[in-house]
């Protein structure tokens, strides 16, 4: 496969590791590594903070986010027997290396560098199961004399709430060990920021970090002040000029890790040091683990036990395409940043985390149907156990505390019943509709048909006179803030929603027997794209929204932010426009929205604010929602265009959202280039092509989405898995292995008359299958659990 090498670095022969080859890209590129529970981020210069479960309210070590500098992190510095330091990572001190290699790979990173003749070879990972990190550091000597060494790790301590602003009093609260059997630092807090029947600042932090490493340290130190020395920097610590650390620890300090060691490397030698960093329940846990991490057979099980668990994840889905930069997101990254980077860790650099958003991680958990479905049915009962008992949802809330946060944000409770439809059809398991959760305010439980129902009929509760949702303090979109705040705003995209959701649970509810609300979902959904076609219609296209006062929004009548993505792409995803209007809102969005970056949420974008809008008119013209390219919503776009068959259309806007293919131009768009950014900067904006708000974006999840299902057009039913092409009329073919409920379908799609759309012919092993009833599509047959089986799909 093609590489799409730039002067900062490019992807391995086989997709799966991004290798930068100098510490300077233009913004820090990063990976997001997590088991489940425990996680780090590691930037190309080392940089990066650890937590475990949850990144605000667990941070084990400190970190201020600062996109210049990249200046914190947990970091191994090396001096020589002549005095020369450098850093096994480029920060923090920064030396220019003789050669530098960062591999950021699926759960894991590898940093490689060259200083005076000693190379060095740092590898960070993470075990399944246990909650921990380990560094792997390999050190040779390249010279051709023996050489002494002496290593120093250093990091400092959060325990718990992040960013732990008010240093002075959260260090009055720490205390560290060092305990000699298992070569560790340990640490422990006496305060947890989380609110208890005692008060607030009045609960231990309920557990035991440890810092730890396989060769015994000839010293150790607890203390910022002895290690860094007073005014000292992290560049050059004052520790380093002295033979030992300082061996301070206990109370009243400003507490840091930091272990030193001393090797002596034969020329051409090499002598490995493991290093763990952790976080459990006990002193006897933390002990236990850093010893079980001392051999190199344990930390090389575990590392191959990673890879074993993310290979099985990763592979259930498998593309080849005529567009490398396609295979390499849809087989790798885009599955990878949506599990890794937002279901599991829920953070990064752009924005620090933590928490479950009720319809953020709902539909990241869509990526899980083709990999695990049980996982996305898991995240549903999750998430009904975080709903009221009148319908309403928390907006988002915190693990850990279960503290939330309910708004008036009004398409959070809908995600629920948008993603169960996903689910059944993925599945065929109608049974998940009958388990039961309790609410947040009431312990009794009921079904998740009956939370999913509760969330639909709120919803049409909240509807103005005239008869179109009411917007509240948004729809999708969060900076529509003040538009309904007085409940009398209206939203067009949040019309279209509601409207697909009534026509898919008028369906399981008639599969359910529950015929009077089939009936009754039914005739809402009709009496809606009446009024959003008729109220809702703008004279060519769709407007976004009422204000409070009744004045449209998203409007022709509008000289700013005058047509909105949103309500034309659903208008067509929800089936609310008929062909006509499909075709014209579609023409406005290729005509209008399209750019170079990919098809803009606005335009043109708000360059005065507007406090009966919201804070979206408040962001700098051209950023994120202000008429910028926000990736999670343009991925929509590829859906509305696949489904009226425009495959040059659909992919277009599919390539363009690429960041493989954005990032062909690093120093405009200065994002990484193998990870979604939640936005591109738009043609208002003084940085038109710059990428921001990489890995914590859930356009990871749609992106993988409507690249397989509506490019590709392989995608599940009830009924069975559906096969749909829509693509470039160049492309001769293409291949999807794919499990379906328990079988493995290998499709060969060949297009040997160039079209973009049209299922000709059906071979299911070699067995021409009957003629397909739709001109465009073809359901294949149901097979056997646990067999694989070969399907050719000739186009036509």
């Amino acid at each position: 496969m093609k590489t799409f090498k730039t002067k900062y670095g490019h992807f391995s022969n086989d997709g799966k590791e991004f290798i930068i080859t100098t510490p300077r890209t233009p913004r820090p590129w990063i990976n997001v590594i997590s088991n489940g529970d425990y996680g780090i981020t590691f930037s190309q210069t080392g940089g990066g903070y650890s937590w475990r479960t949850h990144a605000q309210l667990n941070r084990l070590t400190r970190w201020d986010q600062d996109m210049i500098k990249d200046e914190w992190g947990k970091y191994l510095y090396l001096r020589d027997e002549k005095g020369n330091v450098w850093s096994a990572g480029w920060k923090p001190v920064c030396h220019e290396p003789d050669a530098y290699e960062c591999r950021h790979g699926v759960g894991y990173s590898v940093i490689t560098s060259k200083n005076f003749g000693i190379e060095t070879e740092l590898t960070v990972f993470l075990p399944n199961e246990d909650p921990l990190e380990i560094w792997t550091l390999t050190v040779r000597n390249k010279t051709k004399r023996a050489r002494k060494l002496s290593i120093f790790s250093f990091f400092e301590w959060a325990l718990g709430q992040s960013p732990d602003w008010h240093r002075e009093f959260h260090k009055s609260f720490i205390s560290t060990e060092y305990h000699a059997g298992s070569h560790s630092i340990l640490a422990e807090k006496r305060l947890w920021e989380v609110p208890t029947d005692r008060g607030h600042w009045n609960t231990e932090w309920p557990f035991v970090a440890f810092h730890s490493s396989s060769l015994k340290p000839v010293s150790f130190d607890t203390d910022k002040e002895t290690f860094l020395g007073m005014y000292g920097q992290q560049s050059m610590p004052a520790a380093l000029s002295a033979k030992k650390l300082a061996n301070r620890q206990g109370n009243w300090l400003d507490h840091i890790a930091s272990l030193q060691h001393s090797i002596t490397l034969k020329p051409n030698g090499e002598q490995t040091i493991h290093f763990t960093l952790g976080c459990t329940g006990t002193r006897e846990e933390a002990i236990a683990l850093a010893k079980k991490y001392k051999s190199n057979a344990a930390v090389d099980a575990a590392f191959t036990a990673m890879q074993e668990r993310w290979k099985g994840l990763l592979s259930t889905v498998e593309v080849s395409t005529p567009d490398d930069a396609m295979n390499v997101m849809e087989n790798t990254w885009l599955k990878y940043q949506a599990i890794s980077g937002r279901i599991w860790g829920r953070t990064a650099y752009y924005q620090t985390g933590g928490a479950y958003g009720f319809r953020d991680q709902l539909q990241d958990s869509q990526v899980w149907l083709s990999i695990d479905p049980e996982r996305t049915k898991r995240q549903l009962q999750l998430h009904a156990r975080h709903q009221f008992k009148d319908g309403s949802v928390y907006h988002w809330w915190h693990p850990m505390s279960e503290i939330g946060m309910r708004n008036q944000i009004m398409d959070n409770l809908l995600w629920m019943p948008f993603v169960m439809n996903a689910y059944l059809q993925e599945t065929g398991d109608d049974s998940i509709l009958d388990l039961t959760e309790p609410f947040v305010d009431d312990t009794a439980v009921e079904p998740m048909y009956a939370h999913c129902v509760k969330a639909i009929d709120r919803s049409l509760e909240r509807f103005s006179d005239r008869g179109l949702p009411l917007i509240g303090s948004g729809d999708w979109n969060d900076g529509l803030s003040a538009v309904g705040l007085d409940m009398k705003g209206e939203s067009i995209w949040l019309g279209h929603f509601i409207h697909r959701i009534l026509l898919d649970f008028s369906a399981v509810a008639k599969k359910r027997g529950d015929i009077v609300r089939s009936d009754r979902y039914r005739s809402r959904a009709a009496d809606l794209r009446a009024k959003l076609n008729t109220i809702g219609w703008d004279g060519n296209y769709y407007f976004g929204a009422t204000k409070d006062s009744g004045e449209k929004i998203g409007s022709s009548s509008n000289t700013e932010g005058s047509v909105w993505l949103n309500p034309q792409t659903w208008s067509v995803i929800a089936g609310v426009a008929d062909a006509q209007r499909a075709e014209q809102v579609m023409d406005v969005v290729e005509k209008k929205l399209e750019k170079k970056i990919g098809p803009l949420l606005l335009y043109p974008a708000y360059k005065t604010p507007d406090k009966f809008v919201g804070y979206l008119t408040r962001y700098s013209p051209g950023m994120r929602e202000n008429g910028g390219v926000y990736t999670h919503g343009a991925t929509w776009s590829v859906i509305a265009a696949a489904m009226l068959g425009r495959g040059e259309t659909a992919f277009r806007f599919y390539s363009k959202l690429n960041p493989v293919n954005r990032g062909k131009d690093p120093d405009e768009y200065v994002a990484e280039p193998y990870v979604t950014p939640g936005n591109i900067e738009g043609p208002d904006s003084s940085f038109f092509g710059r990428g921001g708000w990489t890995w914590y974006s859930g356009s990871a999840a749609w992106l993988y989405k409507v690249g397989l299902e509506w490019v590709l057009g392989i995608r599940a039913t009830e009924q069975g898995l559906l096969v749909d092409p829509c693509i470039p009329a160049a492309w001769k073919g293409y291949t999807v292995r794919r499990t379906f409920r328990g079988a493995v379908y290998s499709i060969e799609v060949k297009n040997p008359g160039k079209v973009q759309c049209g299922v000709k012919e059906v071979w299911v092993n070699g067995v021409k299958q009957p003629p397909v009833s739709s001109p465009r599509q073809c359901i294949l047959p149901l097979l056997e659990r646990g067999t694989t089986h070969s399907i050719v799909i000739i186009l036509g």
